[in-house]
């Protein structure tokens, strides 16, 4: 408490906090019921109560204002107006502002929102979600120390092999002149068989000990994985607020709505789709619904809808949001995208619509003319593709003229635990996620179809790409032509498969995910890494990057080297200049890799062999001529071409910039997609 004498009150504060916004917005919709005003007033003068415990006299003095508007509206008996909504908000953004200043410095947010507390709190136990994971690790580190102890049962049975040859030498013998067995021998003999007895019930008692604390710590991990699960419902009040405020400013009427708040995901994985689904919401508002008088006259009811539903799918979790408004402008994107250079002119005149309408995935795209604080540069959706990407999800987007468009994004239950199945190739063990698991097959080498660019086979009428994993690992072994059967796995993403041959098919396992360590240089095919029950790690694939690099041609048989795409680093403290710049280059065919400060790029860059610095110049600590320079003096790193993009203009900036040693220069607010590109084609080709 010493170190952070504000720890818990923020985590109750935060708590009260979307109480209250929750109760506002519904006090905005409808007449209250007594028992709502009763849970808000009560909520408001918790928090004021709890502000002054921590000697916090501004946050308290804050929510006593939220109390005294609340109380003199529930005399009024009516609905909030838009007016007292938004200055009770108003409050609430306040404190939670002030909030955020009592945050340490080293701390890290990770906890997800959550619903205010019941009429019983000492019911109720917070637990951070770094505990949990720090349970998890314990937990599975026990069960590889338990999977030593069991293979100590094999010494156990040499030793009752070793008991049982002593019993036979002592077997009582006629001695040499006719006698019975001396006294001594029969003893030993006697000592030699309870030996053997006790053996065998130490070892039949420590097997059952065994499977018990096994089965024990099992349950512990599911249970602790069960606590890692929040509802989805938690994110709903700060959707709602952001559709009310883009409804607001836009001076449109519309109403939001959810369903599916029961299903529970991992805390990380909600906390960070949050983000990404207030900018599809917003979205929806901006470019969906729209104004009152337009709805009038088309015959639609004045206010327009916002839906989000959320849906359990196997091992995934599907947000789906969708709107009644005018649907996606086809002929309107069509034209955005011929002028960022994503397709040709001639190209995009017979694409059809759904083609055209996946274009807004690829980042940077607006059918927007104006520039609000709501739209109008593309941002919305790149976020959403930056989130789905770190997640491992996958985003989809419909729409019908005139009746509204929908935007649905299908994530993981969980990052950090998966359902998996074992496979083995040359002696590797890995785990395919087993969600994205189709079919498990038999595939006769003949049946292989191969071509200088890739193999496939024909699996339920339709080719499909065949990699063998060996291969794919670059690993010597059974990937050659005379093959004779596989075990194959049939993987899926999305609307794309790939058959993924291997040596053996170990079944199905519940994984725990670790991180691979920032040094590692992971192929794209790698998802993470996880521990088998003795303590060796294993890879667990993605089964997006299986099915691209399928695609790419690496399960081909030719073993000429195909060429690399040139790895390039971009660096950049802006996560929108970040996203934006990568979307440009991976679609050019560059690898990219993202820093956001000159340090973390000076890491990368000795773990590392890039082709292409682009730096930022304005970033906290070292600044982009600082991390030129410095890699001009460093012989490891002086022959990288560095390009700086940057929002300053100056001739003096862009005389530093040469002097330095900076290849090019580009101005943000003068970029030229194409000039960027054909640069870099002269820079690494």
């Amino acid at each position: 408490m010493a170190k952070d004498p504000y720890k818990y009150f923020r985590v109750e504060a935060r708590e009260l906090l979307d109480g209250l916004s929750q109760g506002i917005l519904q006090l905005e919709k409808d007449t209250p019921a007594p028992e709502v005003m009763a849970r808000l007033l009560r909520l408001a003068h918790t928090l004021k109560g709890a502000a002054r415990v921590v000697k916090q006299p501004g946050i308290a003095e804050l929510a006593h204002t939220v109390e005294g508007i609340l109380t003199t509206h529930r005399e009024a008996g009516q609905p909030l107006s838009k007016e007292q909504g938004s200055e009770l908000l108003g409050l609430l953004d306040e404190i939670a502002s002030r909030l955020s200043a009592l945050e340490p410095a080293s701390d890290v947010v990770v906890a997800g929102p959550a619903r205010p507390p019941a009429e019983e709190p000492l019911e109720t136990l917070r637990v951070e979600i770094q505990e949990m994971d720090s349970l998890l690790r314990t937990v599975t580190e026990a069960g590889v120390q338990l999977g030593a102890v069991r293979k100590g049962l094999g010494a156990a049975d040499r030793l009752r092999d070793l008991t049982s040859l002593l019993v036979d030498l002592l077997v009582a013998r006629p001695g040499e002149n006719g006698a019975g067995a001396s006294a001594g021998m029969v003893r030993a003999h006697s000592l030699a068989e309870e030996l053997r007895s006790s053996l065998d019930r130490f070892q039949r008692s420590l097997a059952v000990d065994l499977d018990r604390v096994d089965g024990e710590l099992v349950e512990i991990r599911d249970v602790a994985h069960r606590f890692r699960l929040i509802p989805a419902q938690t994110v709903f009040p700060s959707l709602e607020r952001s559709v009310r405020d883009a409804a607001q400013t836009l001076g449109k009427r519309v109403v939001f709505e959810a369903s599916g708040g029961e299903v529970r995901l991992d805390a990380n994985v909600l906390a960070s789709l949050r983000d990404a689904l207030m900018h599809v919401v917003r979205n929806a508002v901006a470019h969906g619904v729209e104004t009152e008088a337009e709805r009038v006259a088309l015959g639609k009811s004045p206010a327009g809808q916002v839906r989000l539903e959320v849906l359990r799918r196997g091992g995934r979790v599907a947000f789906v949001c969708s709107d009644d408004g005018r649907g996606i402008d086809v002929e309107a994107v069509r034209r955005a995208a011929v002028d960022r250079g994503l397709v040709p002119a001639s190209e995009a005149k017979s694409l059809p619509a759904d083609k055209i309408i996946a274009l807004l995935g690829a980042g940077g795209l607006t059918t927007s003319n104006d520039v609000t604080e709501l739209s109008g540069r593309g941002i919305g959706l790149d976020v959403v593709r930056a989130t789905m990407c770190r997640l491992k999800g996958e985003m989809s987007i419909r729409s019908e003229p005139g009746c509204g468009a929908t935007v649905e994004v299908r994530v993981p239950i969980s990052i950090a635990s998966l359902q998996g199945i074992v496979v083995e190739a040359a002696g590797e063990l890995a785990a395919i996620p087993l969600d994205a698991v189709q079919q498990t097959l038999r595939v006769r080498d003949s049946e292989v179809v191969r071509s200088a660019e890739s193999d496939s086979i024909l699996h339920n009428g339709n080719v499909i790409p065949f990699l063998p994993l060996d291969r794919m690992l670059r690993r010597s072994g059974s990937a050659g032509r005379n093959r004779g059967v596989w075990s194959a796995v049939v993987v899926a993403a999305g609307d794309r498969s790939v058959a993924v041959g291997v040596d053996r098919l170990l079944g199905t396992s519940n994984i725990v995910m670790r991180a691979l360590p920032g040094v590692v240089e992971a192929d794209p095919v790698v998802l993470g890494a996880s521990l088998d029950a003795e303590g060796n790690p294993q890879l667990v694939l993605d089964p997006g990057g299986l099915v691209a690099a399928a695609e790419r041609g690496r399960g081909a048989t030719s073993e000429e080297a195909r060429p690399r795409r040139a790895p390039v680093l971009v660096i950049d403290d802006s996560l929108t200049t970040r996203v934006l710049e990568q979307s440009i280059l991976e679609s050019a065919g560059y690898e990219v890799e993202l820093a956001v400060s000159a340090g973390d790029a000076l890491t990368k860059a000795h773990d590392r062999r890039y082709s292409l610095f682009i730096v930022d110049v304005e970033m906290p600590g070292m600044d982009g001529f600082e991390f030129v320079a410095q890699t001009r003096s460093d012989a490891a790193l002086r022959d990288i071409p560095a390009i700086l993009v940057t929002s300053r203009n100056g001739v003096e900036d862009r005389r530093l910039g040469e002097q330095v040693g900076a290849r090019a220069y580009f101005v943000k607010g003068e970029f030229d997609q194409g000039q960027l590109l054909q640069t870099i084609r002269t820079l690494i080709g």
